[in-house]
């Protein structure tokens, strides 16, 4: 066992020389939504991802990349460049009829970007906020929008059936929530949300002009429950037998096929070469709706492993160690100042958690993270809403869980047999347990009661951080978000 102050290190194999990246590259930010640690077929996985397993061995693959457990809180993090316990979205996802978001004080990347004289698209899910048209993305920094604006929805009639934890169902509501720009799209019924997306960036590409800078938000519906492809997808994965392990693999190879066709539009363009292209996960994936993430702990929802370490790669000729694998320490937050720094600006005067990390990441050189916060969410209890304490924060090789982390078992994909103890029957209200997770990556060896003066130290990071916190913000469901009082469409209500 290292000491507390042992930091991470930041290893990146293999290297390739010295020098600044190209000037204001294009950028791409591809997020897939409940994509599992185990999904993606560098990963041992038996989905097939042949245009992502390229990408990313052409690339970085970041092997020590953290996300948060679920998806608001991990899209205000990448928007933000802030931990949730400072914009006042610790307590899970926004609900449809919550009047909540990011606070507008807050400078998203989007906005930075267009300082920095980027053409600014964003295309699929936004889930940070919409009850007031302030809060909807083309008011905070995006020139276009194409997409949806809660947090899911039916892949082909794009209809959200939104209500709130406490609610009778009879009082969950059904609405269209389709959007361009800030008008309601009602002639895309029958079409796959994966197509839907990719064609309008594979528009945007075609229509851009290549002597201008291109940032493209790109956070894609799939993999997102429910479970709806086109057959052709699911063809190859008949050998699979459980349904919906089936199923969540046929949208994933939609979404490599996808990311695919984005990448020869590139090529057209003949701007792939000074484009970069980060891909990432937004949290693990969901084990009830065919997601896996074997061999790590736990799944989304949690703060084990299995819920927030992510999926995640860099790819562009830009980046120097190209064809190798990061161990650095990486966290969801760190876009911000990295995708700045990349469009030649800087991240000066604004208070942000994230840190630039693109000389580690391109470069191999030591990183400057070396502890993340992964959540501090208080107890609420209100008529809408009942959770218990939980916690947890990583600092250097250790990691320290307090409260109800979520379901701690490990579970293997439907054709594999776990080998050992997998079940997690601790009771998990009021529990703590510290882990080496560089020896022990996939949480199987508590150290807490071994080691208890590193607990102390980490619960005194943890009140630190408390100490810094704004109060939480998970306001009462409001009435007027009631599709069927605007057209039968989710909209901003309070305009």
């Amino acid at each position: 066992m290292g000491a507390l102050n042992f930091l991470v290190y930041c290893f990146i194999f293999s290297t390739v020389g010295y020098g600044q990246p190209a000037p204001q590259p294009h950028i791409f930010l591809i997020i897939a939504d409940d994509y599992g640690f185990h999904d993606i077929g560098y990963h041992h996985s038996e989905i097939k991802t042949p245009v992502l397993d390229r990408l990313a061995s052409e690339g970085v693959k970041l092997e020590n990349y953290y996300v948060q457990p679920v998806c608001t809180p991990t899209r205000s993090q990448l928007l933000s460049g802030k931990y949730q316990i400072h914009t006042g979205l610790q307590h899970g996802v926004i609900k449809p009829p919550q009047p909540n978001g990011i606070p507008l004080n807050d400078t998203l990347l989007p906005q930075l970007m267009k300082q920095h004289g980027y053409a600014t698209h964003a295309v699929g899910k936004w889930h940070v906020g919409f009850y007031k048209k302030d809060y909807t993305p083309t008011r905070r920094g995006f020139d276009s929008y194409f997409g949806y604006l809660q947090g899911a929805e039916d892949y082909y009639t794009h209809m959200r059936r939104g209500g709130f934890p406490g609610w009778n169902v009879s009082k969950h509501w059904n609405g269209l929530d389709l959007h361009r720009n800030d008008q309601v799209v009602r002639n895309e019924t029958g079409h796959y949300s994966t197509h839907l997306f990719t064609q309008e960036v594979v528009n945007i590409i075609e229509k851009h002009s290549s002597s201008e800078p291109l940032f493209v938000y790109l956070p894609f519906q799939a993999v997102h429950e429910p479970l709806q492809v086109p057959d052709s997808y699911v063809e190859q994965y008949m050998h699979i037998q459980d349904h919906n392990r089936r199923q969540y693999a046929g949208m994933v190879s939609a979404l490599d096929e996808g990311i695919g066709n984005i990448t020869i539009a590139l090529e057209k363009k003949g701007i792939m070469n000074n484009t970069i292209i980060i891909f990432s996960t937004d949290n693990g994936g969901q084990i009830y709706e065919g997601g896996n993430n074997w061999p790590l702990r736990g799944w989304k929802g949690s703060l084990w492993e299995g819920g927030i370490r992510g999926v995640g790669f860099v790819h562009g000729v830009m980046v120097e160690n190209r064809g190798s694998i990061s161990t650095a320490l990486i966290h969801v937050s760190d876009w911000y100042p990295t995708i700045v720094h990349l469009a030649g600006g800087d991240v000066t005067g604004l208070k942000l958690d994230g840190i630039n990390q693109w000389d580690t990441i391109s470069r191999g050189t030591p990183c400057q993270r070396t502890e993340i916060l992964h959540n501090i969410d208080p107890a609420i209890h209100t008529a809408f809403a009942h959770s218990a304490f939980r916690a947890a924060i990583r600092v250097g090789d250790l990691k320290l869980l307090i409260g109800n982390p979520g379901n701690g078992s490990w579970i293997p994909p439907p054709h594999l047999t776990c080998p050992g103890h997998c079940v997690d029957t601790n009771a998990p209200e009021h529990g703590t347990w510290l882990f080496n997770i560089t020896a022990d990556p996939y949480e199987r060896n508590d150290l807490s009661l071994k080691y208890p003066e590193y607990v102390r130290e980490l619960m005194s990071r943890l009140e630190a951080y408390n100490q810094t916190a704004v109060p939480v913000r998970y306001p009462d469901p409001d009435p007027q978000a009631n599709p069927a009082l605007h057209n039968n469409a989710w909209v901003p209500w309070e305009d």
